[in-house]
């Protein structure tokens, strides 16, 4: 039996709030424009909003989304998206670095992060346990350099969002329906991926990757 982990409980979203959200526009790596609702109109999606393509935290948050397996998701009928501030040129980038296979969306105008009231702060810390992903300062500290050789060009430093900007993590659909959402309270708070796959029925603890590599 998989042993039921303490989730932080969902905060509210009214039907209002998710219907506005939907319509909100989001673009690929492409540069194609797709509505957010279209994400899970028809089928259970994990979205997770990073607060910027140059958060080193966030980084080792969707590294670790990036080992979830595909057949796991299969099982749940489930997907993961992730979504960032900043502009759609990043992201094929941020994905080579992170690993991440699914798909990634930016919203640059912040729209729907102003929707959702996902805040913007840069309190590292505070008001909310620590996470499995980001035990400390100094490490998040050392992911963010990290980060920063990901971009060595340049001309990508603008287009990576507002620093500022908090993320949070949901599962939405399918339908306009969001059955479990979390604002980030600081820069370091996503929920720890075992315990977002078990609020979106996915069948991972994470322990399937320290048995693998031993």
């Amino acid at each position: 039996m998989t042993q039921q982990l303490q989730v932080s409980p969902s905060d509210t979203f009214d039907q209002s709030t998710i219907e506005k959200a939907a319509k909100v526009l989001v673009w690929s790596e492409n540069g194609d424009s797709v509505t957010f609702g279209s994400l899970f109109e028809k089928q259970k999606t994990i979205v997770v909003f990073i607060r910027h393509f140059l958060c080193g935290a966030c980084k080792t948050y969707v590294e670790e989304l990036a080992k979830v397996p595909k057949s796991a998701l299969d099982a749940a009928g489930t997907r993961i998206v992730v979504g960032g501030c900043g502009d759609w040129p990043v992201i094929k980038l941020y994905r080579e670095h992170t690993g991440f296979t699914s798909e990634i969306y930016a919203e640059p105008t912040r729209t729907l992060h102003r929707i959702l009231e996902l805040g913007a702060t840069m309190r590292v810390s505070g008001g909310a346990p620590i996470r499995r992903y980001a035990p400390n300062l100094f490490f998040t500290t050392v992911k963010s350099f990290g980060t920063q050789r990901l971009l060595a060009n340049l001309s990508l430093y603008p287009k990576i969002g507002d620093t500022a900007q908090r993320g949070g993590d949901f599962v939405c659909g399918p339908g306009l329906d969001i059955t479990y959402g979390r604002r980030m309270v600081n820069n370091v708070d996503h929920i720890d991926v075992p315990e977002l796959m078990q609020v979106a029925g996915v069948a991972y603890t994470g322990d399937e990757d320290a048995q693998a590599a031993s």
